[in-house]
């Protein structure tokens, strides 16, 4: 259906929200798409729920969304906003999807996004969430949008130290993003062949990693790397703690928000497009208050109220496999 077509349609918008993550614009572009398929016009909401508040509303077309699907960050932009967190910010968003004629939102965003999702289909909003969080911390789904890709970066990056840490027979801790999720160290760690991996929903066992390093170079392995999610510590703490008990030179490399850009991964764009597809066709189908995520390769529909109550936990038995790996 053209774009002509769909003059005088019932409008369906989308925003992201929060940090942004690899795969978004693939998702924003599987919204519009699909949605003009089925006949609906499409708003875009730059700097996610802020924009409501600023008027920041623009048309999709399919034009508009050309060429995105191997963009990085979100072609809408995204800003966190405490307002959607009260009763008067939220009051102010549905006047605004209202004043704009949107009926039916697609979130695309983290927990924090799902929650004011939550919340503005209380209000009698038509709200779908789609999980992109590069921590893969979201209930109610294997996989967020933007987690593969920040694990490939993250193993592209040990591939590369491995080599200097080689070269001058040097341990090397690795710090990677996750305040409160060891989703990325875990993958990207077993992935890159760490001797190590902190993460915050573990302890630590210093003496144990130092001597699981010192096992390492009795038998002729002069390098090593570590790897720290943020939340279990941080690299430099971890760093001096086994310099110390080690005596080994120590360096520390800390990754940033290196891992939240560039082109997403083919997994990453396969997912967005799946998402966004699904959000839309339940909206049609008459479906709110849910967010869409994968549950063994499908994609499945979850209250979003059960999505803010609860909490995915990294699976720890990867741990126990790296260690069994790294002996």
């Amino acid at each position: 259906m053209t774009t002509e077509e769909t003059h005088g349609a019932p409008q369906i918008g989308v925003l992201t929200s929060g940090g942004d993550a690899p795969g978004m614009n693939a998702a924003i572009r599987a919204v519009v798409r699909q949605s003009i398929y089925l006949g609906y016009r499409v708003r875009g909401i730059r700097r996610g729920f802020a924009g409501l508040f600023e008027n920041r509303v623009v048309r999709l077309e399919l034009s508009s969304v050309a060429d995105i699907i191997k963009m990085g960050g979100t072609i809408l932009h995204t800003a966190r906003t405490p307002a959607m967190m009260t009763e008067e910010g939220l009051a102010q968003a549905v006047r605004a999807l209202a004043e704009h004629q949107i009926a039916g939102l697609v979130v695309i965003g983290g927990d924090g996004s799902l929650r004011a999702a939550q919340a503005l289909h209380e209000r009698g909003v038509r709200v779908v969430g789609i999980p992109a969080s590069i921590d893969n911390d979201i209930y109610g789904t294997d996989q967020a949008i933007g987690f593969d890709t920040a694990v490939n970066i993250v193993v592209e990056a040990m591939d590369r130290l491995r080599d200097t840490a080689s070269a001058h027979e040097r341990l090397f801790v690795v710090e990677v993003m996750g305040r409160e999720s060891g989703a990325i160290a875990l993958s990207a760690g077993l992935a890159g062949g760490a001797e190590a991996i902190l993460i915050p929903e573990a302890p630590v066992d210093y003496e144990a990693i130092a001597e699981r390093l010192h096992r390492s170079r009795a038998r002729g392995k002069r390098h090593s790397l570590v790897v720290v999610a943020e939340g279990a510590g941080g690299a430099a703490p971890v760093a001096d703690a086994l310099r110390r008990l080690t005596g080994y030179e120590v360096r520390v490399t800390i990754l940033g928000h290196l891992q939240r850009g560039g082109p997403p991964s083919a997994v990453d764009r396969i997912l967005g497009g799946r998402l966004g597809t699904h959000a839309v066709r339940a909206l049609a189908e008459g479906r709110s208050g849910i967010m869409v995520g994968m549950d063994a390769g499908r994609p499945v529909e979850v209250p979003l109220e059960q999505v803010a109550a609860g909490q995915r936990r990294p699976d720890l038995e990867l741990a126990r496999l790296a260690e069994v790996l790294a002996i």
